[in-house]
C-alpha cells in the first residue's frame, strides 16, 4: 500500500508515465485526469512541477502526453507560465547572476564616465567663444577700441554658428546608447581628443597674446572667436563623415549562423570595427531570426541518444566459455537497429506533421467561430444603452474560453507554450478586437514562429552577449574574419567575406539588327 501511495505521488508531482508496466500507465492517466479536482494547494504545486524543464528522455514524450489527456483548465496546462517554469535557481545560477550584476555595475560606471567626459568637454567648447568675447569687456573695458558695425555683425554670426553647432552636436552625439560595447569607439575617442587639443591650443594662444598683453583691438578678438567657431563646425563635419557616412557603402558580406539549429542570414556591412559589426548583427538578429526554442531540439537529442546507445554484451559464464557467436549476433542486431533509424525518423516526422495540421485546422475553425460570435455581440450591444457596452478586454474574455482548448493543444504540439501566457494572449486578442482585425490576423502570431522582438523580454533566451574574436574588437572588418557572439544557451557564428571587385563592360546592340526571316519548308503545315 505504501508502494502504491508512492507511485501515486510520483505521478501527480511530475505528470508523466514511466512505461514499466501497463498498470502504471493506467494509474498515471487516472492521476492526470483527477488532478483538476484536487485541492488548490496540490494544484499549484502540480503546475510548478510540470513547468520545470525535465530531463531529456521525458521531452521526447511531450507530444504523446498531449495526445492522451489534457486538462480543460488553461491555468493547469503548460501555457500558464509559473515562476519556476523557466528560471530554476541553483548555486551556479546565483554565482552567474552576481557576476552579471558586477559586470553591469562596471558597464554603468564606464558609460556614465564617458558621458560625463563628453558633456564636460562639450560645455567647454560652447563656453570658450563666449568667454573670448566677454573677458576683454570685463577685465579692461576702458582700454578697448570701440566696436563698429563690422564687429557687431560678427556677434550675430557667432550666435547663429553656435546655435547650428549646438543642434548638430545634439543630433550626432547626445543620443540614447543602444548597447554597451566592450571597448571604446576609436573614432569617437579620436574626435574628443582632437577637440580637446584644439580648444586647449586656442586657449593657450589667447592667454599669451591677448590676456597678457591686454590687446585693445576688440574687433580682432571677436574675429579670433569667430575663427574658433568655424573650426569647430569643420570638426563637426569631419565627425559626420567618420561616424556616419563612412560605413554606409557596403564593403563586406557577413553570414550569421545560429549554432543550435543552423538558421542563417546574410547581411551587407560597410567599414566597421568588429564590435560595431557585432552590434549591427545583434540588432538584425532580434528582427530577422525566429525566436530560439530549445524544446524543438530535445526530441532530436533524445532520439540520437536512443539510437547511439546500442546493445551491451556481457559474458556471464566467465572468460573460459566461448560465446563469440552470440556476441556477434547481438552486435549485428544492434547495427541493423541503427540502420533502420531513418525509417523511424521519417514516420515520426510524418506523424508530427499530420498532428500539427489537424490541430491547426481545429484552431482556425475555433477562432473563426469565436470572432463571428463577438461580431454578433457587437451588433446586439449597439442597440443597448451606452453604459452597457462591452470594452475590448471584456469582449476578449468572453470569447477566449471557446478557443482556449484548441489554442492550448496547438501550442503544446508545436512546443510554443512557453512563449505565450494566457495574459499575453488576452492582450493580443483585445488588441485585434480594438483594431477590427480578422481571425487570420489574430492567428498570425501563433501559426508561424515570429522574431524575438515579437515576444516579451522575459521570454528571451538571449539578453547578454559575449563577443569572442581572435582579432582585436576595435580593429576593422577584413576578409576571412570569424567572430562568435555567445549567450547562455547558444551562439551566433559570424563569417566575414569581402564583396568582390566587379568589372562591368558594355556592349552596344544596334536596334536595326533585330530582323528575322521565316524559313518555310514544303512538309510544314504553314
Amino acid at each position: 500500500m505504501s508502494a502504491a501511495m508512492d507511485t501515486e505521488s510520483t505521478y501527480s508531482g511530475y505528470s508523466h508515465y514511466s512505461g514499466h508496466s501497463k498498470k502504471a500507465h493506467r494509474q498515471g492517466s487516472r492521476d492526470r485526469h483527477k488532478s483538476p479536482r484536487s485541492k488548490d494547494g496540490s494544484r499549484s504545486e502540480k503546475s510548478v512541477t510540470i513547468q520545470t524543464p525535465p530531463a531529456e528522455p521525458l521531452l521526447g514524450n511531450d507530444a504523446s502526453r498531449a495526445e492522451e489527456g489534457q486538462d480543460d483548465n488553461w491555468g493547469e496546462t503548460t501555457t500558464a507560465i509559473t515562476g519556476t517554469s523557466e528560471h530554476s535557481i541553483s548555486q551556479e545560477d546565483i554565482a552567474r547572476i552576481s557576476k552579471d550584476l558586477e559586470d553591469s555595475i562596471g558597464l554603468d560606471c564606464k558609460r556614465y564616465l564617458g558621458l560625463t567626459v563628453a558633456a564636460v568637454l562639450g560645455l567647454l567648447v560652447f563656453l570658450t567663444p563666449i568667454a573670448f568675447i566677454l573677458l576683454p569687456q570685463i577685465l579692461w573695458r576702458e582700454d578697448l577700441e570701440p566696436c563698429g558695425t563690422v564687429c557687431e555683425g560678427l556677434f550675430i554670426s557667432v550666435a547663429f554658428k553656435l546655435l547650428i553647432l549646438l543642434i548638430g552636436t545634439w543630433a550626432l552625439f547626445f543620443r540614447q546608447p543602444k548597447a554597451d560595447l566592450p571597448r571604446v569607439f576609436v573614432f569617437r575617442a579620436l574626435l574628443l581628443v582632437l577637440i580637446f587639443l584644439f580648444v586647449f591650443s586656442y586657449w593657450l594662444f589667447y592667454g599669451v597674446r591677448i590676456l597678457d598683453s591686454k590687446d585693445t583691438n576688440y574687433q580682432g578678438i571677436v574675429q579670433y572667436a569667430v575663427s574658433l567657431v568655424d573650426a569647430l563646425l569643420f570638426i563637426h563635419y569631419l565627425a559626420i563623415v567618420l561616424l556616419e557616412l563612412r560605413q554606409l557603402q557596403p564593403t563586406f558580406t557577413v553570414k550569421v549562423v545560429r549554432s543550435t539549429d543552423g538558421e542563417s542570414r546574410y547581411y551587407s556591412l560597410g567599414h566597421l570595427s568588429i564590435q560595431r559589426a557585432a552590434l549591427v548583427v545583434l540588432e538584425n538578429y532580434y528582427r530577422d531570426f525566429t525566436v530560439y526554442n530549445p524544446a524543438l531540439l530535445t526530441a532530436s537529442k533524445s532520439r540520437a541518444a536512443k539510437h547511439m546507445a546500442g546493445l551491451k554484451v556481457y559474458n556471464v559464464d566467465g572468460p573460459g566459455n566461448n560465446a563469440s557467436g552470440q556476441s556477434r549476433a547481438m552486435i549485428a542486431a544492434a547495427a541493423r537497429r541503427r540502420d533502420s533509424s531513418h525509417n523511424e525518423l521519417y514516420y515520426e516526422e510524418a506523424d508530427h506533421e499530420r498532428r500539427v495540421k489537424k490541430r491547426r485546422a481545429r484552431l482556425v475553425v475555433a477562432v473563426e467561430e469565436a470572432f463571428t460570435h463577438i461580431k454578433r455581440l457587437q451588433a446586439e450591444e449597439q442597440q443597448k444603452a451606452p453604459g452597457e457596452m462591452m470594452d475590448p478586454r471584456e469582449a476578449a474574455q468572453a470569447i477566449f474560453p471557446s478557443m482556449a482548448r484548441a489554442l492550448q493543444k496547438y501550442l503544446r504540439t508545436t512546443r510554443q507554450q512557453q512563449y505565450h501566457s494566457m495574459e499575453s494572449i488576452l492582450q493580443h486578442l483585445s488588441f485585434c478586437i480594438t483594431n477590427n482585425m480578422t481571425p487570420k490576423a489574430f492567428l498570425e502570431r501563433y501559426l508561424n514562429p515570429g522574431p524575438t522582438l515579437q515576444y516579451d523580454r522575459d521570454r528571451w533566451f538571449s539578453k547578454q552577449w559575449t563577443l569572442i574574436s581572435e582579432e582585436a574588437v576595435t580593429s576593422g572588418l577584413q576578409d576571412g574574419v570569424v567572430f562568435v557572439l555567445k549567450c547562455l544557451d547558444f551562439s551566433l557564428v559570424v563569417n566575414v567575406k569581402k564583396i568582390p571587385f566587379i568589372k562591368l563592360s558594355e556592349e552596344f546592340i544596334d536596334p536595326k539588327s533585330h530582323k528575322f526571316v521565316l524559313r518555310l519548308q514544303s512538309e510544314t503545315s504553314v
